[in-house]
């Protein structure tokens, strides 16, 4: 018999919802900026997650509150951060994911980059070349200004390389080294995308100095730091989680999550189906139950994508819900749980497509709000850059 503390799957959907602001009760005056705060970060691969993902959670949210926080209050940054992925933090996480995983991501960038570089007869020293280009763009944006891709590459020419993809594939051709430069840079804290040129389900990101948009120097942690900082923020909203749930959503690797679990003094517990989790050493109390209720989640929401084990709240839909690369679609929740997915039907509202049978309450209460969605979105259909397979069923 365990001595270890049991979590079991019924108390594990309860914390994700209140985790996660998917209950009644969230309280009025919950800022965006507080919001992303209590979950982390929201996914940003897709413009329209973290629009969505917020007026999930936040009762009478409007598209631009969101624009308020992220272009002129600056209390949310856009960072390329964990496993080379789009999020929005506020500062105190950009901070910390930039310490975290920033090195990483940048490295494994500039890795890539080198990688089709050398394979160029265009470029006699790759990591010259690298050097020299971001050091234009440093110099270039270090007055404040902002600047496009195209615009950087037109301004720059150290920035305006370019390189063979696939030559011998249909679908190769000449690709711009510039905006992967940019990238590069993002990760690592050197620059950041500020204001969006496009409407907010596109996006044509301006690029701007971090220190000059943030009006401040990004603090400086140690990977060491950082770790242990995004494990605890981590833990908070959805432990307890196993040790490969955390190095995947991180994209890290196990001895770092090591060393951060060890240095919080995090508690193991016992998990259904044999599994060990970790919680903080405060965080062993039961949270309240949550009334079953329903809600709809965009494509890559925090709440679908934060576990690589997900039975405990996927059940067996993932072949339905899930690409082959782990990308989690448009969602239908009933009691804690995914029960199905949500689209656009051809004449513009949403529809529903449970892969379960359901209460009549959960068919009330998502088909109510499907019709609260469709009308918030109004004309706009942002098409998901990520379909899960289920809406190959609904076409």
């Amino acid at each position: 018999m365990s001595a270890r503390p049991r979590i079991d799957d019924a108390q594990r959907r309860a914390r994700l919802q209140r985790r996660h602001l998917l209950t009644d009760d969230v309280p009025q005056a919950f800022s965006v900026t507080d919001a992303v705060s209590s979950i982390v970060g929201l996914h940003a691969t897709c413009p329209p997650t973290m629009y969505l993902s917020l007026w999930a959670r936040l009762p009478g949210f409007v598209r631009e509150q969101l624009d308020t926080a992220l272009y002129d209050e600056r209390s949310l940054v856009k960072q390329l951060a964990m496993r080379r992925t789009m999020f929005v933090l506020d500062r105190a996480g950009l901070a910390d994911a930039v310490g975290a995983v920033g090195p990483r991501v940048a490295a494994s960038e500039r890795t890539n980059m080198l990688r089709d570089l050398r394979r160029s007869n265009d470029f006699d020293d790759p990591e010259g070349w690298i050097d020299t280009a971001r050091a234009a763009v440093v110099d270039a944006l270090a007055d404040g200004s902002v600047a496009s891709s195209t615009e950087l590459r037109k301004r720059l020419p150290e920035l305006d390389g370019h390189v063979q993809i696939a030559p011998d594939r249909s679908w190769g051709g000449t690709a711009p080294m510039g905006p992967r430069v940019l990238n590069m840079m993002s990760a690592a804290g050197d620059i950041v995308r500020g204001p969006n040129a496009a409407g907010w389900h596109l996006s044509r990101p301006q690029w701007s100095s971090m220190q000059r948009w943030l009006g401040e120097a990004l603090p400086q942690l140690s990977v060491a730091e950082g770790h242990r900082a995004m494990v605890a923020r981590w833990l908070r909203t959805f432990g307890p989680g196993t040790e490969t749930d955390i190095v995947w959503w991180l994209g890290s690797t196990k001895a770092s999550v090591r060393a951060a679990l060890a240095d919080l003094a995090a508690v193991e517990v016992d998990l259904d189906g044999g599994g060990v989790g970790y919680v903080l050493p405060d965080d062993l109390d039961d949270v309240e139950p949550v009334a079953p209720r329903g809600f709809l989640l965009p494509e890559l929401d925090p709440a679908t994508m934060g576990w690589k084990d997900r039975g405990w709240y996927l059940g067996d839909h993932g072949e339905h819900m899930f690409d082959r690369n782990g990308n989690g679609g448009q969602t239908i929740w009933w009691d804690g749980r995914i029960v199905g997915g949500w689209f656009h039907r051809p004449d513009g509202s949403v529809g529903l497509h449970p892969l379960e049978k359901l209460p009549r309450a959960a068919t009330t209460q998502l088909s109510a709000r499907a019709d609260e969605l469709s009308a918030w979105l109004g004309d706009a259909r942002p098409k998901p850059g990520y379909p899960a397979p289920f809406m190959k069923a609904v076409r």
